[in-house]
């Protein structure tokens, strides 16, 4: 594999095992009614999938909803998801979307080692219990998109997306579906979270979502907030911080940096070339997706490789990376999510798919995605004043803390001066420092927008900090800000 195929696998954010192969997979038979939205004046047909129990050992007593919704019946296109209504009260309770990055990986895997109500442990494969599942606090939605993720499928390749207008529509479209398969959750408001890649899906499904608002197509979904997990949302400016990273930060929580000078001073030396690169690739008139693709590789080898080379964990600088590549073992994960009782009980295992946290095939289709900018789509959500919450893990390094807080801070909308003149403050889980916050609100809503660093966590948040981000999720849903000892 050259060194280039090697960083793009390694970009695979949250992967465990990958699949190149494109199956064949067996038609649906949907005995549910197809419905009709007009879609740029013309109709778009999806069809309702049956419903099934999920897994109910997962979190028993719970009511789940899994299966496919059929959002696009010209390509086949079916997506899979796996959902958990609130142990609180479903009836009023937000509605949460959640979006594992990638491009490629499944959002089961966070399901099953982040967020979710339950989780398998790394050493024996036994299922237990996850305290700090959010579904405490809002009703969620684990969705395996785009086509060829997890145990959705479509069509090869008419099927398959390479962009975010492609996942955005397509997101919409499965949205639609869910909402009119389940429409007393019309009432409850509505977020949008993404993690890693996440930070490009979820702030352009978001978006998608506001634009269907605006032209009243379809359902009017209720939506209230977008938030991103370290993120890749604005790659001309992260990229500007991976060498500070690696050395001060590193230097500041280690003791010691994480590269050398002789590679902190390679590095400052290639990032002016790969935000040059970055900057054509979101030029006018659509930018170049040459462009794009040279500032993946030359970004990729000289700006991240360096660390990649040390051996330390992309996604938590404390520790090495354990499994060559990939960094984290999900084997457990893989063999639970194949068993055939799970995936019949999940309304898969017809469809004779073997699932892997992340295809390769579906990552290696986005390189002319990925240092594409999207934290431009976020002032329109901001001026109808649907919140915007940024969390980053402070030890993190592929999509770290320092990139996504300037992103927030360079970010032109109409509350800029006030967010970048607020101070960081911290925040208190128990008494305990458990991170430093940045908040701006208006005359209707309290958390605006907002930047979350989270002390003593990596990548995934939810793995590394669960208590801490789920008391994040709770205070963002509601509205609350964070404030004193109680956080």
């Amino acid at each position: 594999m050259t060194m280039l195929a090697s960083l793009v696998a390694l970009a695979a954010l949250l992967a465990g095992s990958v699949v190149l192969a494109t199956p064949h997979h067996r038609a649906l038979s949907f005995n549910r009614p197809s419905f009709e939205y007009m879609n740029a004046g013309a109709a778009h047909t999806a069809r309702l999938g049956d419903v099934h129990q999920g897994y109910p050992s997962c979190d028993p007593g719970v009511n789940q909803m899994s299966g496919y919704f059929n959002i696009n019946t010209a390509q086949n296109k079916n997506y899979f998801y796996w959902a958990f209504e609130s142990k609180g009260n479903p009836l009023i309770d937000p509605v949460i979307l959640w979006m594992t990055g990638g491009p490629g990986c499944s959002s089961s895997l966070a399901t099953l080692v982040e967020n979710g109500p339950c989780h398998i442990n790394m050493t024996t494969g036994e299922l237990y219990s996850n305290p700090y599942s959010w579904n405490n606090a809002a009703t969620i939605i684990y969705i395996d998109q785009p086509a060829g993720v997890g145990f959705s499928y479509a069509d090869y390749p008419s099927g398959y997306d390479y962009n975010e207008t492609m996942v955005a529509e397509d997101m919409y479209w499965f949205l639609q579906a869910f909402y009119t398969a389940f429409p007393q959750y019309l009432s409850n408001d509505f977020f949008v979270y993404g993690e890693s890649y996440g930070g490009h899906f979820a702030p352009a499904t978001a978006h998608r979502v506001w634009e269907g608002i605006q032209k009243k197509q379809g359902l009017i979904l209720p939506l209230k907030g977008l938030s991103v997990g370290n993120g890749m949302t604005d790659p001309q400016v992260q990229f500007s911080y991976y060498s500070h990273l690696a050395y001060q930060w590193c230097r500041t929580v280690k003791g010691a940096p994480c590269i050398n000078e002789t590679t902190y001073q390679g590095i400052l030396a290639a990032e002016p070339v790969c935000t040059g690169l970055i900057a054509q690739c979101n030029g006018a008139n659509g930018g170049n997706n040459t462009a794009c693709v040279d500032a993946l590789n030359y970004c990729s080898n000289n700006i991240m490789g360096p660390y990649f080379n040390t051996g330390l964990n992309v996604y938590d600088i404390r520790v090495p990376c354990w499994v060559p590549g990939l960094c984290y073992n999900f084997t457990f994960v893989h063999d639970f999510m194949n068993s055939p009782a799970v995936q019949s009980s999940l309304g898969v295992l017809s469809q004779n798919i073997t699932w892997h946290s992340c295809n390769m095939q579906v990552n290696g289709m986005f390189s002319a995605d990925w240092t594409r900018n999207f934290q431009q789509l976020i002032p329109d959500l901001l001026k109808s004043n649907i919140r915007v919450l940024i969390y980053s893990g402070d030890m993190d390094f592929i999509c770290n803390w320092l990139g996504n807080k300037a992103w927030t801070l360079e970010l032109p909308w109409s509350g800029q001066t006030s967010f970048a003149a607020t101070h960081d403050k911290p925040w208190y889980v128990d008494e305990v420092e458990a991170g430093m916050f940045r908040t701006v609100s208006n005359a209707k809503v309290n958390m605006l927008f907002n930047f979350v660093q989270i002390h003593g966590a990596g990548h995934m948040v939810p793995m590394d900090q669960p208590k801490r981000a789920l008391r994040m999720v709770q205070h963002f849903i509601s509205d609350t800000p964070f404030y004193g000892y109680g956080s």
